[in-house]
């Protein structure tokens, strides 16, 4: 048996249900024993980076912590020790004490996110960093095998003979979504439907998307292709590229879409924007909604990276990193019918290397070599 342990919010960040929807799939028992911290990541980082604040992260901490340990009690009387424990993703903290509770227990940590350079990438220096680089490296420590999303990051390990590499996948209800009323195809009169979502962070490169857009909108509209985009959520920089697309006609904002709504809204359009940056997290990482984008039907459009382009990049549309002008020759590509439904069959053809069940391959082999079976 496997536990799936920790504060981790699955409607949040779906990493966690993805691992156990997969393992499941094939034969493993797996029980959850999982209390939400209730911070969003972006939530979470701004703790970090202003330490005033994390008096409330430990508040919220310590009584999650004080249900886990009540529930792993119960479990333990009911099951006896589990075979392996796996830390769901943002538990730098709940490993620690996951390793506490269970001293001779596999445990398996998803370490997607680096908490030092994540906060890098937003923008923190000096001892914030370095200390959060302390954060990961006792995290990683307390695990028998880490879990990462690309070799990139598993290189970034002290140990990385310790890391398997796991892509993010799409949950299920992503592959459950209703097509497009009008079947995916396009006419040459319909406009071309992109959507982006996210945190509009530096990694997400929020501003070169921008610059893409108020080029090709205008230019669509000119040629009698028209394009029409839809932005979703808000951050760091949803104010910079909102002022990038001020008065440009065929943008939509939303400032928040409720999880269960999301592959919804996003299955209404033709082309999901990934990431666009070039900075260094921005190189090494296949974000979630490159996955997801696949699973709701999309063409996903993406930067030329080498984990994108090694794991998926058949079935992409690659540009350029910081690259508005490419970005916006490849939308204004898309708007035509034919060059769009080949991009869509390539996307197609994705769909079931991203499922769950196929996903976790690897790490059923790290947990095999540890004697853990279905």
């Amino acid at each position: 048996m496997i536990v799936a342990f920790g504060t981790y919010d699955a409607a949040r960040h779906p990493r966690a249900g993805i691992l156990t929807a997969g393992l499941r799939a094939h034969g493993y028992a797996v029980t959850e024993l999982n209390h939400p911290l209730g911070f969003s990541t972006a939530e979470r980082v701004r703790m970090l980076r202003q330490p005033w604040r994390l008096p409330l992260l430990l508040i919220r901490l310590l009584t999650c912590w004080a249900l886990l340990v009540r529930d792993d009690l119960a479990h333990r009387r009911a099951h006896g020790a589990p075979d392996a424990l796996l830390v769901g993703y943002l538990g730098h903290f709940d490993v620690v004490l996951a390793r506490l509770l269970h001293p001779r227990t596999t445990v398996v940590l998803d370490h997607l996110v680096f908490a030092a350079d994540t906060a890098a990438d937003r923008g923190a220096r000096g001892l914030r960093v370095r200390l959060l680089r302390g954060l990961d490296r006792l995290a990683c420590a307390c695990a028998d095998v880490v879990v990462l999303d690309t070799a990139e990051h598993r290189a970034m390990l002290r140990d990385p003979a310790r890391g398997v590499v796991v892509a993010v996948g799409a949950p299920d209800a992503w592959f459950a979504t209703t097509p497009a009323p009008d079947g995916g195809t396009l006419t040459a009169e319909d406009p071309l439907r992109v959507v982006f979502f996210g945190l509009f962070t530096p990694l997400q490169g929020a501003t070169v998307l921008a610059e893409a857009l108020a080029a090709a909108l205008p230019r669509a509209a000119a040629a009698g292709r028209p394009l029409e985009a839809t932005l979703a959520g808000s951050g760091q920089d949803h104010a910079a590229a909102r002022a990038v697309l001020d008065g440009v006609p065929g943008v939509r904002w939303i400032d928040w879409v409720e999880p269960d709504a999301l592959p919804g809204l996003v299955a209404a359009h033709d082309v999901c924007l990934g990431i666009f940056s070039d900075t260094p997290k921005g190189l090494r990482v296949v974000p979630n909604k490159v996955f997801q984008g696949l699973a709701a039907g999309c063409v996903v459009v993406t930067s030329d990276t080498p984990p994108q382009r090694r794991l998926l990049g058949e079935h992409l549309e690659l540009v350029p990193p910081a690259d508005p002008a490419a970005l916006a020759d490849r939308l204004l590509e898309l708007t035509d019918p034919d060059r769009l439904a080949a991009a869509r069959a390539r996307a197609g053809d994705a769909v079931e290397q991203i499922r769950p069940a196929a996903v976790v391959g690897p790490l059923r082999v790290a947990l095999a070599a540890r004697g853990v079976r279905p």
